[in-house]
């Protein structure tokens, strides 16, 4: 009888077995597709049996204990970021630093301070080369992002031997602060660090990040004498500027109604704007990563990306506070208005804030992923201020860009891989740069090839070439179309009298009934600041996540990558990314169609007021009197000392001439011309070495022929010498690439002048390795 049972019984199971097993194989069809083939030993379907069961608990276990950890460091996360609140200055500086100066303190006081970079033992800094100041964005978070780790704009510079300061501020600003307020604080700061370095060969190199990265040039505009060259990294410059079917933030102002909302966000918050809200602007863009891709990422892989997660949100978290006052500038003059670009934005004391007063080299680093700053948005300024290479020229004007192909926003001063590559080139080359003629240039990077002669004169694993490059150049990336400038005027002048109207009927009644308690518990309630709240250890359910998160990590059992339900959920999250992407690409195209159809109505331009079109498309500043005089003044010292000069002005003026045939500069041949600068005990200085390369420059584009023909009256009777400086010219323009086509018959020609036929080039490589005492040498 019980052995009866028992048959019975083991039929019952395998009935309910085989019940199960089909079950299941009609609930996983659809997936099949997605799930890897049963390897040939296996006799049965991956679905039959023990197999499948076995994969899913395997996968219960691995997806409850991840989700276990998940939620771990989700509570990290908001420990973070209230430690950080605590901070008197919250940053995620990777480097010890001590202060310098406290702007605080100053006749008009900001929230900003200067701190120097303390290197680690392993960087040699050479306090002859040039410090480099960097100034991170207050665009919603805290300071310390271009020092954020080891491999960053901080990093590279000290590792290249530079000294290094870093432009801080608390998270609340000074009552009564402005943008103005803060370059002149930022001004002051270079003083002291030009001060502190009087033996460095060259201003200060300041790098400006995300929204410092147009701070930086307004502060070069205005105090000229105090900068070096400057480096933009993903700065918006030219708001209106973009291309249609992409990046569409350029419209958020115009359908939000101007500037008004940026009022009303800053009266609600008791005077203050809370820079979270920039930070949802922001996560608004890419809905995908922002509501999914972000999160999923950490909860899928929490044994590897947990460090990384929680070192970047401390940063992103770390969200601080700007003045209405601050905030309603930059939306009024720049996001809605565009004026700085054209310099119509004014002091106080109503001067112009013109990017043409800026004497040292302008670098714009951008990307066609950057969906914040565009290319065009980081370039379009060139067009609004020039209208042809000569108007650059005439202003003595060295702008200098690259644009990546692929990295975010925040990858350009976030990334490694960035700082690897692009910092560090324009690190290592900023002399170079600092010494370029003027004229648009573009830095091209591509790895340095085992096989490359003169390799000893590339400083890292990169090589650049700048190349020249055209305002046509420019145009065909901006792609300016009148017509956009025109709805763009109209958002302006819309702007301005919904503020106007604001300020008038409704301010008032904001401002009766704001304080700071609203205030804060608004700050809580933000969409970007309400998951910190919510994970809170304050909050009893958190409480004991910790402790169950130690107890899965003693436990912990990660399957592998082929789990089939591993591979389902992977599929199941690539379903959802799709759906948002989906998304975001039908809003994006919807909030294109109706900002274009609104404000290029006529009627619509006709009712505020939009005037003359002409005049909005002339935006481009004109000439003064004062600067056509300073340049004809110059253009006439130029032409007077022409034919002046020796044979070092000879050999300059030579390779300048022979350089204006060439498609760029080479790295290779400015640290071969460097590495003989450091062999002579009586060599120019930097500074001076770059005013008599522009000099010669100058007077070539003035009038070539008369510059050229003055060569051989510099030149001394002794045939060796001369021999030896061509020799010397050779060995420069070889290093950089053997001369070809217009650059050989350039060359012929100088040979012709210095009386030198035929002469046997030495190597570059040669060359740099001899210690040359001839004058001739004297670069």
């Amino acid at each position: 009888m019980s052995k009866r049972k028992a048959t019975i019984s083991q039929k019952q199971r395998a009935n309910q077995k085989s019940a199960n097993n089909q079950a299941l194989e009609t609930m996983l069809k659809p997936w099949k597709q997605f799930l890897p083939a049963p390897k040939s030993h296996t006799p049965t379907s991956l679905f039959s049996g023990f197999s499948l069961f076995q994969h899913a608990m395997e996968y219960s276990v691995d997806a409850m204990q991840r989700s276990v950890l998940f939620f771990d460091v989700l509570r990290q996360r908001t420990r973070d970021f209230e430690e950080q609140h605590k901070m008197k200055v919250p940053h995620v500086l990777h480097f010890d630093a001590e202060l310098v100066l406290d702007a605080s303190h100053f006749e008009r006081p900001t929230n900003y301070l200067l701190a120097r970079v303390k290197p680690p033992s392993e960087f040699l800094v050479d306090m002859q080369k040039r410090p480099f100041v960097i100034i991170d964005p207050r665009a919603g978070h805290g300071p310390g992002i271009g020092g954020f780790k080891a491999d960053s704009e901080a990093g590279v510079a000290m590792r290249a031997g530079h000294p290094v300061y870093l432009v801080a501020f608390t998270p609340d600003p000074m009552p009564g602060q402005t943008i103005e307020d803060v370059m002149h604080s930022e001004a002051r700061f270079l003083e002291k660090v030009i001060e502190l370095h009087p033996d460095a060969e060259g201003k200060p190199c300041i790098i400006g990040n995300c929204q410092a990265g147009w701070a930086v040039p307004m502060l070069a505009a205005v105090y000229p004498d105090l900068c070096g060259p400057i480096i933009s990294a993903g700065a918006p410059l030219s708001y209106w500027a973009g291309e249609r079917g992409e990046n569409p933030m350029r419209y958020s102002g115009g359908l939000l109604g101007g500037s008004w909302l940026t009022a009303l966000t800053s009266d609600l918050g008791n005077g203050k704007f809370d820079g979270s809200w920039l930070v949802t602007n922001f996560e608004g863009l890419n809905p995908a990563n922002t509501l999914w891709t972000k999160q999923y990422n950490v909860w899928a892989n929490v044994d590897t990306e947990a460090a990384r997660y929680l070192g970047f949100e401390k940063w992103w978290g770390g969200h601080i506070n700007l003045n209405g006052d601050e905030i309603q500038w930059i939306v009024d003059e720049l996001f809605v208005g565009n004026r700085l670009a054209s310099a119509q934005t004014l002091t106080r004391d109503n001067v112009a804030i013109d990017f043409r007063n800026i004497r040292s080299p302008f670098i714009c680093f951008c990307s066609k992923g950057d969906n914040i700053t565009p290319p065009q948005q980081a370039l379009g300024w060139i067009t609004d201020l020039y209208e042809s290479d000569k108007d650059i020229l005439v202003h003595n004007q060295t702008i200098v860009y690259a644009i990546h192909e692929n990295i975010g926003h925040l990858g350009i001063f976030v990334s490694g891989g960035i700082a690897k590559k692009e910092h560090s080139e324009f690190t290592s080359n900023i002399d170079l740069i600092d010494c370029l003629p003027p004229g648009i240039y573009e830095a091209v990077i591509t790895d340095k090839a085992p096989d490359m002669e003169y390799a000893e004169y590339v400083q890292n694993d990169f090589h650049v070439v700048f190349e020249k490059r055209s305002i046509d150049d420019i145009r065909q990336i901006v792609k300016n179309k009148p017509e956009d400038d025109l709805k763009f005027a109209t958002v302006q002048r819309l702007s301005d009298i919904n503020l106007g109207l604001y300020k008038q009927f409704l301010q008032p009644w904001v401002k009766m009934f704001a304080n700071e308690q609203a205030a804060h518990w608004l700050a809580k309630l933000q969409p970007s600041e309400m998951p910190y709240t919510l994970f809170t250890e304050q909050n009893p359910l958190v409480k004991q996540i910790e402790s169950m998160a130690e107890m899965v990590r003693e436990n912990r059992q990660s399957i592998s990558k082929d789990n089939p339900f591993v591979v389902m959920q992977e599929h199941l999250s690539d379903q959802i990314i799709a759906f948002l992407e989906n998304y975001r690409e039908r809003r994006d195209e919807a909030v294109e169609v109706l900002f274009l159809n609104i404000f290029g109505s006529p009627a619509l331009q006709a009712l505020v007021g939009l005037g003359d079109p002409q005049k909005i498309l002339n935006r481009r500043p004109g000439m003064n009197s004062d600067t056509r005089r300073l340049i004809e003044t110059r253009i006439a010292e130029l032409k007077a000392n022409m034919e002046k000069g020796d044979l070092r002005t000879a050999i300059r003026r030579a390779l300048v001439y022979i350089g204006m045939a060439n498609k760029g500069v080479d790295e290779r041949s400015f640290n071969f011309v460097r590495k003989l600068r450091e062999e002579q005990l009586n060599a120019l200085s930097l500074p001076e070495f770059k005013q008599a390369i522009r000099e010669q420059f100058f007077m070539l584009t003035l009038d070539e022929e008369k510059a050229v023909a003055a060569i051989p009256a510099m030149l001394p009777k002794s045939e060796a010498e001369r021999k030896q400086a061509v020799k010397l010219i050779e060995d420069i323009l070889t290093v950089g690439g053997k001369p070809e086509g217009e650059r050989a018959q350039r060359l012929q020609t100088i040979k012709k002048l210095f009386g030198v036929t035929t002469a046997a080039s030495s190597t570059g490589r040669r060359r740099a390795k001899a210690r040359t005492k001839k004058p001739a040498a004297n670069k």
